[in-house]
């Protein structure tokens, strides 16, 4: 230690640190359903065990002392900056917070932040249409909300990495891609083969340079809800059904019943036609 301010046990910190964070990802994410729930639960976990380290107690550090201090005997592994571990072994000299590893870290941080973002927008707008997401973040990935979790958890451990986070980094992915492949079977369900479609152009999680570099799906009627697309089917068929079976009584009876008597006929045929759907 160096005889200024404690660079651990700073339970405070722990916790503001914890409820800013979480909140501002529920900002972005606004989780609704209990699925939803559990995918932010599970990365509200990440980020108290993660905090847990980086300012209360440093597990990783002491778990890690005796190999760390014989492979870099002249870094003081129990100074704050230490925690940095990636920018300590690569002999990074000035200050970690300016090291090449922590700017990348806030490039996955905020962009991962920021697609949870967009993509929740265009999920929020295709829900209340009832039709499938398929712009924005969505023509590039499947789950662009879960490739956001997961850049923000990378990030974060490019800046403190710790045995922790790192043992529930992949747990936590395989995680997300479960509950991904679960939503993916009420989108089937529901949208039919419009998602069949659109599940074979784009890919789950990771983009394809094509994709990337090409233009996004914009056949938005193959996108409309399965159920929906149903009522305008039958809709059309009970339309067509009624005018076929008027047309046909007409030319059956012939032009010289009375207006009257074919608007009764149209009302009974309208009704069999109704019953017959």
């Amino acid at each position: 230690m160096n005889g200024e301010s404690p660079a651990y046990g700073l339970w405070g910190l722990v916790l503001i640190n914890s409820v800013v964070f979480i909140l501002f990802a529920y900002s972005f994410f606004k989780p609704r359903t209990p699925r939803d729930w559990r995918s932010f639960s599970a990365f509200s976990a990440f980020l108290v065990a993660l905090f847990a380290e980086m300012y209360g107690f440093p597990l990783t550090i002491y778990f890690l002392s005796g190999w760390l201090q014989s492979r870099f005997p002249n870094i003081d592994w129990f100074s704050h900056d230490a925690g940095h571990l990636l920018e300590m072994m690569f002999g990074w000299k000035t200050n970690p917070h300016a090291g090449p590893f922590h700017i990348l870290s806030f490039v996955f941080i905020g962009g991962g932040f920021l697609l949870i973002s967009v993509a929740w927008k265009v999920l929020y707008d295709a829900q209340q249409r009832r039709s499938l997401a398929t712009s924005g973040p969505y023509s590039y990935v499947r789950h662009p909300q879960y490739v956001g979790f997961i850049l923000v958890m990378f990030g974060f451990l490019l800046q403190w990495p710790t045995i922790l986070t790192l043992a529930m980094f992949p747990v936590w992915t395989v995680m997300y891609v479960k509950l991904a492949r679960s939503e993916e079977g009420g989108a089937r369900s529901e949208f039919g083969d419009a998602y069949a479609k659109y599940a074979a152009k784009v890919p789950g999680f990771i983009p394809t340079l094509g994709r990337l570099l090409g233009p996004p799906p914009t056949d938005e009627y193959a996108m409309v809800s399965y159920s929906r697309r149903q009522a305008i089917v039958a809709g059309s068929r009970r339309f067509l059904c009624w005018r076929a079976a008027v047309r046909l009584e007409r030319c059956r009876c012939g032009a010289g019943h009375s207006a009257i008597q074919d608007d009764r006929r149209d009302d009974g045929l309208s009704r069999r036609c109704a019953g017959e759907d």
